[in-house]
């Protein structure tokens, strides 16, 4: 961003931390520079049930640290160079992103300086969210005073202070309970509705009990072009459905009763915003939330793509004035160039033009930069090609179909018969990726012969088939992205309801990291596509899961309220005095919640005990190893990461008692790419892979 900012006001001097050049000098932060104070800075060092809950009378900040240090160097370079240019300027343009956390990150940048260094310096603010040179001047021209934004500011740091009180006394509250604070127990107010979506899938998934039924099926042809009939009729008794296949037979030929055709039409897809693209790539390739914006952020800092962690999924209009040179542009790349020069002079579609739904960043987009295949790697490719063909099929036809009902008299007037056809007239958006297998839904069953109301179709037999009713699948992370993403569509509240419409739970750029810190803390595990709870995960969630801390209602009634601060139609000291209240309900909830202390035991380190397989002793595993506790009699260890997969309990359950998994696992080269294996434990520790 900085760097297309200083190429409009002409600052090109690369200077350390900035960039200068005629009268201007751009500088940047990295995401928070600055974050409020821990719970020790205030004196409640000791995680003790007397210190809670922890409600400071007024919050202060302080720079980011690295966990595990006192300072963070990188922050604190990059604070110092912002500081003296504040110093030596006349007036600061605040450029951060143009949302409520753009805001907040700068204003909690400015309060720190203010405090440290006593500057006072005047600020105005650029409000664009496209980075054309377009946008930049006309958001240069029409600077706003800072103080526009303040309730905005207000809004940003209300909920930073409610994340803090309600996570830092939950998870104290947690810890105690459980682990009597040996451990921790991670709580908060976004990763703990998505830990309960996550086990309440898992529990309806195990819980499931199948349920039989039949169905029928029966194979007629017209003009020796055979298909098939159906009837939705689900029959709990087999005999039921013998009785009319049986009658059916009989019959010999079944009358074409009803023949409608109608015109099918499939528009094109929206572009991309990150959460779509970590679905998509999490269900085409496997790959999870975390690694797809790391993969993405590749390609953003190589200039391939536009800023990644963006929540629209719509452009302005100087926006798409750029699509046709980028489209000249993927001439160049192998995959799409025939597609490119077939959309030469034809009129472009604006499905995803509406500045109004643009917000703090538009949609992903590839840049005028088009790689080389030596440029990316595997991952990046994949990536890479669904950003630029979506913005291929975004700016294409729709797909013309022609969809065919026929029905069919069975000889039972209950009991009609149907069969569905599609034929793709035009293909338009989904020629794009051509050599990908179109998924198909229950409208489009191939093609069927010409058939007029009134023939008379031949039966060539039947089939009852033997079925069982689908237990809810595990959640995956395109699916828990999904549902994440929906949060609150559900809530019977119209204001909370109309709120959270737009956001969810967590947030584009958040949502991997909430995924990634479940796992981190032993909440739930990946096991291939799907995300499974472990004990630790499953004792937390029925702990707390008729809590509001669980609860997607909670972030609801925090964005209606954070909304109308924005308005001026709420209070911050209203909402603030709510939140704290609410701090004191939970945590007191939290200490009482019944966790279930075995779990709490066995999972809450990341540490869990079997038996040796090499001399009968106790076998401890922690995150990174498993070892025997006979260290001198025996030694036995091995390392539980083995290429890039860190081994579940299952997964090592199995190796203990077989010497080897049952099935492959997914594993991951050096260079990223996974493949499968079944891995065989030698008597030295060491691992093999059997790909049999």
């Amino acid at each position: 961003m900085a760097r297309e900012i200083a190429a409009i006001v002409k600052a090109t001097r690369k200077e350390d931390g900035y960039l200068e050049g005629n009268g201007y000098a751009v500088t940047w932060a990295f995401g928070h520079l600055i974050t409020l104070q821990s719970p020790e800075y205030y004196g409640w060092k000791s995680w003790s049930m007397e210190y809670l809950p922890m409600i400071p009378k007024a919050f202060e900040i302080t720079p980011v640290k690295t966990p595990g240090k006192k300072t963070d160097t990188g922050v604190m370079h990059q604070l110092g160079v912002i500081g003296r240019l504040f110093k030596k300027s006349e007036e600061i343009i605040v450029a951060t992103d143009a949302g409520r956390e753009g805001e907040l990150i700068f204003r909690y940048i400015y309060q720190y300086l203010q405090q440290k260094e006593g500057i006072h310096t005047p600020f105005r603010r650029l409000w664009i969210s496209s980075l054309t040179d377009k946008a930049i001047r006309e958001g240069l021209a029409d600077l706003r005073p800072g103080n526009e934004y303040d309730r905005m500011y207000d809004a940003g740091k209300a909920r930073s202070e409610a994340d803090w009180l309600i996570g830092m006394n939950a998870t104290r509250a947690a810890t105690i309970n459980a682990g009597g604070g040996k451990t921790v127990w991670s709580v908060g107010r976004v990763q703990t509705p998505t830990l309960a979506m996550i086990c309440k899938r898992f529990l309806e998934n195990r819980d499931f009990k199948a349920e039989r039924y039949f169905t029928l099926k029966v194979m007629v042809e017209k003009d020796g072009v055979g298909f098939t009939l159906t009837n939705p009729t689900r029959f709990s008794e087999e005999n039921e459905a013998k009785e009319i296949a049986s009658a059916i037979l009989k019959e010999g030929s079944l009358p074409v009763i009803d023949v409608e055709t109608k015109p099918g039409y499939a528009n094109p897809p929206l572009l991309y915003d990150l959460t779509a693209l970590q679905k998509n790539a999490n269900k085409h390739f496997g790959m999870s939330a975390d690694s797809t914006l790391k993969t993405c952020q590749a390609l953003y800092e190589k200039k391939f793509v536009t800023y990644p962690r963006t929540g629209s999924r719509y452009i302005p209009d100087d926006v798409f004035d750029t699509l046709p040179s980028l489209i000249r542009n993927a001439e160049q790349y192998p995959r799409f160039a025939d597609y490119a020069v077939m959309l030469r002079g034809k009129k472009l579609s604006k499905g995803s033009v509406n500045a109004a739904k643009v917000t703090d960043h538009h949609a992903l987009l590839p840049t005028e930069n088009t790689p080389k295949e030596s440029d990316l790697n595997s991952y990046e490719t994949k990536i890479y090609e669904m950003i630029l063909g979506r913005m291929l099929e975004n700016v294409s036809e729709r797909q013309e179909k022609e969809n065919t009902l026929i029905t069919v008299s069975s000889g039972m007037p209950a009991f009609p018969l149907t069969a569905k056809g599609t034929v793709v007239r035009k293909p338009g958006w989904t020629a794009v990726f051509r050599d990908v297998p179109q998924e198909r839904n229950d409208e489009e069953e191939g093609v069927l012969p010409p058939v007029r109301k009134g023939d008379a179709l031949t039966v060539t037999g039947t089939a009852v088939e033997e079925k069982f009713t689908k237990a809810p699948p595990l959640l995956t992370e395109n699916t828990l992205l999904a549902l994440m993403e929906t949060a609150g569509r559900e809530l019977e509240n119209d204001e909370e309801r109309e709120a959270m419409k737009d956001t969810g739970i967590g947030t584009p750029a958040t949502r991997a990291e909430v995924i990634e810190k479940l796992i981190r803390t032993r909440y739930m595990e990946r096991d291939k596509k799907n995300l499974i709870p472990t004990v630790k995960g499953l004792a937390l969630y029925e702990a707390v899961k008729d809590m509001r801390i669980a609860d997607v209602r909670l972030t609801g009634l925090w964005e209606s309220m954070l909304a109308k601060i924005e308005q001026g139609k709420a209070s911050v000291r209203e909402f603030n005095d709510n939140i704290r209240k609410y701090t004191k309900e939970c945590t007191c909830e939290i200490l009482n919640a019944p966790i279930e202390k075995k779990s709490a035991e066995s999972m809450g380190n990341h540490h869990f005990e079997t038996t040796c397989p090499k001399c009968g002793s106790k076998l401890i595993c922690s995150e990174k190893a498993c070892f025997c506790q006979n260290k001198e009699g025996c030694g036995f260890f091995f390392f539980r990461i083995v290429c890039g997969r860190r081994l579940t309990e299952k997964d090592i359950s199995e190796i203990i008692s077989d010497g080897k998994t049952k099935g492959k696992v997914r594993l991951r080269r050096k260079d990223g790419k996974s493949f499968e294996a079944r891995l065989v434990l030698s008597a030295d520790g060491r691992f093999n892979l059997d790909f049999k």
